[in-house]
């Protein structure tokens, strides 16, 4: 099965984190809202971001709640840059998220 797969580049703001779900939302749902692909996971390739700060921690929380929101999937973390891998940690993110290889 394909993932669905969103890449994330540059410097993530807390005013780019509704875009960034509208983007995945799009890739979730159909132009009806019916939900493509049901049993396809969810990748989020964060290897492109420059910044690993609360604001990219937000992204992927809420990331996370629309993956979930989308028939329970989980939010898969791909090239994860290790300073994000402990902002995760630290905030108690990491059971919410898969988090993948390291970038």
């Amino acid at each position: 099965m394909t993932p669905i797969v969103l890449v994330v580049t540059g410097r993530v703001t807390r005013a780019s984190v509704p875009g960034l779900c509208a983007e995945l939302e799009a890739l979730l749902y159909d132009a009806e809202g019916t939900m493509r692909d049901p049993a396809a996971g969810v990748d989020c390739d964060v290897g492109g971001v420059v910044q690993a700060d609360l604001a990219l921690v937000e992204a992927v929380a809420r990331l996370g709640l629309v993956a979930r929101r989308a028939g329970g999937r989980r939010l898969r973390l791909r090239r994860v840059p290790p300073e994000l891998r402990a902002l995760l940690d630290l905030v108690g993110l990491t059971d919410v998220v898969n988090l993948g290889e390291l970038g």
